[in-house]
């Protein structure tokens, strides 16, 4: 047996123990007095009704009702007055069901409510007479009205609060899936894009031009391992959500790209055709983490758009780092809108997510002189003012 279950099972007999004193060892006291009492001492079935609430109801009966039917007071007061005083016991009954509605299943609280008022109810109209019948039997009455319907608040309540929980879950793990879904989409659209334009010069001029072809290979080699170590590193991400992995089996974590990476990034689509003017302005410095990956996401969405729907063999990357905020804009010069397959996938629904999550804006359309432009405005953090006496 458990502690728990000692201190439940020794409150239970502490409660017997106090309801036999009230009825047989104080015969002269007052109804009101035993009625009390009776109220009191069930709070020595807290632990009970805590683990074994059906159990601690049948003790509360059984106590309250023994005070009710046991010897009335021979003292100065009324025979009536003296059981109206005694009926007093059974509000610590009506507490117990109170909690048993709160939290058993509906079937067990309706067993509960019912076999409580006919008990009392049978109690009381075998032992209460004249005008104490009524009065004793509306204050039942109303007394079970009320615990039932505090104990149904109070389960609608915590109902409440787990259906809201759930909710919150499911909405974190949508969440979650929607960045997972658009790190894959940026990491793995620009360089399988990269990749088949490569593969597909290095089948055209592999019989000519085996240097060409060797050139294009190589590409499509280097565009594949930082691909798979990008995946790597986002399924070894996943993988550590559980915290009790050992940290030796820890795979070491290449950082996440951010903006100072755009020259790489425009190296390798550089490789697939497309030359990549990048020109940054403003004062360079670092910036959060998810504004640093936003924006290189968004350059390289932008890039891989430009080299599979643009047919075109240049384009520009404009960074820019302003005082409130970092802005990138990809300009190109091909087909804009017409042949512009990105409005019809996920490309831009994921530029316009992540610059969302960011309290952000983005434009993304067809210039009117031709061609296409993303431009992104991402809010930065106020930078801290250090006083000239500190430094």
């Amino acid at each position: 047996m458990t502690r728990t279950k000692a201190v439940a099972w020794a409150g239970g007999v502490s409660y017997l123990l106090v309801v036999g004193l009230l009825v047989g060892g104080a015969p002269r006291a007052s109804g009101t007095v035993h009625g009390v009492g009776a109220l009191l001492a069930v709070s020595l079935l807290a632990d009970v009704v805590r683990r074994m609430p059906l159990l601690a109801l049948a003790m509360a009966l059984f106590g309250s009702t023994a005070v009710v039917v046991g010897p009335p007071s021979s003292g100065h007061e009324s025979l009536a007055a003296s059981y109206q005083g005694q009926f007093l016991s059974y509000l610590a009954v009506d507490l117990v069901l109170g909690f048993i509605v709160a939290t058993c299943v509906r079937r067990a609280s309706i067993v509960a409510v019912a076999v409580s008022v006919t008990v009392q109810f049978l109690v009381i109209g075998g032992f209460a007479h004249g005008d104490g019948l009524v009065v004793n039997a509306v204050i039942a009455l109303l007394a079970l009205a009320a615990s039932c319907m505090a104990g149904l608040l109070s389960r609608e309540r915590r109902e409440h609060a787990v259906a809201l929980r759930a909710q919150e879950v499911a909405e974190a793990v949508t969440a979650e899936r929607l960045r997972i879904a658009r790190e894959l989409h940026d990491m793995v659209a620009h360089s399988i894009g990269i990749i088949a334009i490569q593969a597909g010069v290095g089948s055209r001029v592999i019989q000519t031009q085996p240097a060409e072809a060797r050139e294009a290979l190589r590409a499509i080699e280097a565009t594949s391992r930082d691909t798979l170590s990008g995946l790597r590193r986002t399924l070894v991400s996943l993988r550590q959500a559980d915290r009790g992995a050992a940290i030796s089996e820890q795979s070491p974590l290449a950082p996440s790209p951010g903006v100072a990476d755009v020259e790489r990034l425009a190296a390798a689509t550089a490789g697939a055709g497309v030359r990549v003017d990048v020109c940054c302005s403003g004062e360079q410095r670092p910036v959060p983490a998810d504004i640093d990956l936003s924006a290189y996401r968004i350059v390289q969405e932008a890039l891989t758009n430009v080299v599979r729907h643009a047919a075109t063999g240049r384009c520009r990357v404009a960074i820019d780092y302003g005082d409130e905020e970092l802005s990138v804009e990809v300009v190109d010069d091909g087909r804009g809108a017409t042949g512009n397959g990105s409005a019809q996938g996920f490309g831009i629904i994921g530029m316009r997510e992540r610059v969302g999550l960011l309290g952000g804006r983005l434009s993304a359309g067809p210039r009117p002189e031709g061609g296409f432009r993303v431009a992104a405005r991402l809010p930065l953090p106020a930078p801290i003012r250090v006083p000239l006496e500190a430094r």
